[in-house]
């Protein structure tokens, strides 16, 4: 067997026997990774059903609030303000849980991208892309970092010294402007990317963005409480006709 057939990162090992009995143990897996990436694509579906419903929901709660509010029917406003109120006590729960599950939030979302670097490219295109498009504009690879992409199955079984071009680092190459998703091929052991991991990126981005995020968080709990206000004093407002004080005949 030539060494060209067994080029792969120095942190598998030089021989060719360790590499392939890498690649054996990963064929063997109970758990393909095509699964595990449908799985995680699952769970994100589902949570965009799940704001989808949301949305919808506080469109119909707006259109019955403005029918209540024209037509003075308490009955709608009593509902818009309920309405209001379960999803503002719903916000600040949220708020709240993520805040003390921050730690098992990151280690389910390092799962997640985990899962869908190990099948890179495939099926799930919108989610590739997406991670494509994350790693180009805030210059990092992989979640915690470029060893994230050494579990990959193309790289694993690939003659050739690949890397994703997405997290190509333009100041470490020389000539033609790197592909935005894909695959690159590599010189050296050495792959041209960037360092740092997106895990690090996003806590970063976050932080030097957290006064715009709990600002828009802020107004919108302030409009919704505007909205509960209003609604219940209009209701208030809303006089019913006493029918005992009509005179009789």
């Amino acid at each position: 067997m030539s060494s060209s057939s067994c080029l792969a990162p120095s942190s598998w090992g030089s021989d060719c026997g360790s590499f392939w009995t890498r690649r054996a143990s990963w064929s063997s897996c109970r758990s393909p990774p095509w699964c595990t990436v449908e799985e995680s694509s699952t769970v994100l579906k589902i949570a965009s059903y799940i704001l989808i419903g949301v949305g919808g929901l506080s469109m119909l709660m707006g259109f019955l609030g403005c029918l209540g509010a024209i037509y003075e029917i308490r009955c709608l406003l009593g509902l818009y303000f309920t309405c209001l109120l379960l999803i503002l006590i719903g916000q600040v729960a949220a708020g709240v849980l993520i805040y003390f599950q921050k730690d098992l939030l990151n280690k389910e979302m390092s799962n997640i991208v985990t899962q869908i670097l190990s099948n890179y490219p495939g099926k799930n295109s919108t989610t590739e892309q997406a991670w494509d498009y994350i790693q180009r504009t805030m210059e990092c690879c992989g979640w915690s970092g470029h060893m994230d992409w050494h579990g990959n199955a193309v790289v694993v079984n690939s003659s050739q010294l690949l890397f994703p071009c997405s997290c190509q680092n333009v100041s470490l190459v020389e000539g033609n402007s790197p592909s935005d998703s894909g695959f690159c091929e590599a010189q050296s052991l050495d792959w041209p990317v960037y360092n740092r991991g997106c895990n690090s990126s996003v806590e970063s981005w976050l932080f030097a963005n957290v006064g715009v995020i709990l600002g828009v968080c802020l107004g919108v709990a302030v409009i919704e409480l505007l909205g509960m206000i209003l609604s219940i004093g209009l209701c208030k407002s809303i006089h019913t006709e006493d029918y005992t004080k009509v005179p009789k005949y």
